[in-house]
């Protein structure tokens, strides 16, 4: 005969039987609210398929635009420019995401953020350059870059063909 759940120490007992300690709603981090959850992310409906198309170019202008503002932010003022750069390239290449639903929704803004960065990293015939040699502009490089990549490998409403319908779930 087996003992009840009751009778059994909270250590023996599966997943299955434990009870919640505290009765009530379970709170979200502040973040989590924000964000959704993977389950609310992947649940949202993707926008049409000429809305996408729109929303690729504007994010891709949106990028390019967030890189050239960055440059002359993250060097103005420091450290809180790097930081303001970095959040807005974040917010980007995320927003991005969430908007078309698609991998290549924030892949858009980081390609015109990064095509703006090799434009703006080559010194001119004057000598002059936007982007400096220095750790702030190496740290906006590759955190910008690593940000990026993190959105860009989060989970999507669609299957792997960039906004292509993918296997039914």
């Amino acid at each position: 005969m087996t003992a009840s759940p009751i009778d059994r120490s909270p250590m023996d007992r599966t997943p299955t039987d434990r009870t919640p300690t505290t009765a009530g709603p379970t709170r979200r981090s502040p973040i989590a609210r924000v964000l959704g959850s993977r389950r609310e992310r992947l649940a949202e409906s993707q926008p049409p398929l000429a809305g996408r198309v729109v929303a690729y170019v504007v994010l891709f202008v949106l990028g390019a635009l967030v890189s050239l503002c960055g440059c002359f932010v993250q060097s103005l003022w420091q450290p809180g420019g790097l930081l303001l750069a970095l959040a807005a390239t974040a917010a980007v290449f995320y927003g991005g995401l969430r908007l078309t639903g698609t991998k290549l929704g924030a892949g858009a803004p980081m390609i015109g953020w990064f095509l703006t960065l090799l434009v703006l990293m080559t010194p001119r015939p004057e000598g002059s350059f936007v982007l400096a040699a220095d750790g702030a502009s190496y740290a906006y490089l590759f955190i910008g870059s690593i940000s990026g990549v993190i959105c860009a490998t989060l989970p999507t409403r669609s299957g792997f063909g960039f906004g292509a319908p993918g296997p039914k779930r």
